[in-house]
C-alpha cells in the first residue's frame, strides 16, 4: 500500500532530510585515503546520534552498519570493517536517519584521490541518471516514466543497470511501496500522486548488469569484478513540483553537456 503523506508528514520527513544531507556533507569531507571503512560508519554514527537522531539502517533486518559503505566492485550494502580505502578507489555511501519518527535515505559515491577516467564518467552518468529520473517525478506521470529517464541514460553509455534493487517509498519507514526500479519491467506502474515521498536511487555497474552477493549475506557485488557507483535522493511529489528533500549544499548537478564532454 502507498501511504501519501500529509503536508505535516513531510514537513517531520524533510527535517530528517535535511540533517541527513548535513551528514553526508561531514562523511565526505571527513573521508580519507588510510581509513577504513568503520573508521568512517563510527564518524557518521556520532554525528546522527549528536544531531537527536537514530541510524536508520543499524539493526534493520541484522545489518551491523550505521552506514551501507561499498567500495569499487561492491554495488551496495557493504559492511564497514577493516577496509582501507586508498587512493583511486570510489566509495559508495548510503545513509538513512529516524529523526522523530521519521525517516530520510540518500547515497553518494565519493572518489579516493585521483580516480580513473573510467570511473570518473561512472560516477557522472549515474549522477546525471538521477537528476533524470527526478525530472521525471512530476505528479501524474507513472513510476515507469522515472524508470525509463534513468534507463535511458545508463544504456546510452553502455553501463550495466542493477535490476535486482531498486528505489522505493520512504518517509514513515525506511522502505516502503512503491518499488522503482531503475528500467521498465512488467511490475507495478502506479501514477505519481502528491504526498508521495520516493528514495530514487540508480545503482550502475561500469560493465555488466549482473550481480552476486557475497558470503555475509549482505554484500553485493559486480559480476565481472568491475566498478559500480550509487547516488540517491529523498524527494517529495507536490501538486506543482517535486521537491527534492536530501540537496547537499555542496552538491553539483550536472547537465548532460558536462556528463558528454
Amino acid at each position: 500500500m502507498i501511504r501519501l503523506k500529509t503536508a505535516r508528514q513531510i514537513a517531520g520527513i524533510r527535517e530528517s532530510c535535511r540533517l541527513l544531507a548535513g551528514v553526508l556533507e561531514r562523511v565526505e569531507a571527513h573521508l580519507c585515503e588510510g581509513m577504513t571503512t568503520l573508521e568512517l560508519d563510527t564518524f557518521a554514527r556520532r554525528e546522527i546520534l549528536a544531531l537527536g537522531g537514530r541510524p536508520a539502517f543499524l539493526g534493520y533486518n541484522g545489518f551491523p552498519g550505521a552506514m551501507c559503505i561499498s567500495v569499487n566492485e561492491e554495488v551496495i550494502h557493504g559492511i564497514p570493517g577493516n577496509r582501507v580505502l586508498t587512493g583511486g578507489d570510489i566509495v559508495s555511501i548510503d545513509c538513512g536517519i529516524e529523526y522523530q519518527g521519521y525517516f530520510s535515505d540518500s547515497a553518494i559515491t565519493v572518489p579516493v584521490g585521483k580516480i580513473s577516467r573510467d570511473a570518473r564518467k561512472l560516477l557522472d552518468v549515474t549522477r546525471e541518471s538521477l537528476e533524470r529520473g527526478i525530472d521525471a517525478a512530476a505528479k501524474g506521470k507513472r513510476v515507469n516514466d522515472i524508470s525509463r529517464a534513468i534507463h535511458s541514460v545508463i544504456r546510452e553509455h553502455n553501463f550495466g543497470v542493477v535490476r535486482p534493487y531498486c528505489g522505493h517509498g520512504v518517509g514513515l519507514d525506511i522502505h516502503e511501496d512503491p518499488q522503482i526500479p531503475n528500467y521498465v519491467g512488467r511490475g507495478p506502474n502506479p501514477r505519481l500522486k502528491a504526498g508521495m515521498v520516493l528514495a530514487i536511487e540508480p545503482m550502475v555497474n561500469l560493465g555488466v548488469d549482473d550481480v552476486e552477493i557475497l558470503d555475509d549475506e549482505w554484500t553485493v557485488v559486480t559480476a565481472d569484478n568491475r566498478l559500480s557507483a550509487h547516488f540517491e535522493h529523498t524527494v517529495a511529489i507536490h501538486h506543482d513540483h517535486v521537491e527534492v528533500l536530501t540537496r547537499r549544499a555542496n552538491e553539483s548537478v550536472h547537465s548532460p553537456a558536462e556528463v558528454l564532454a
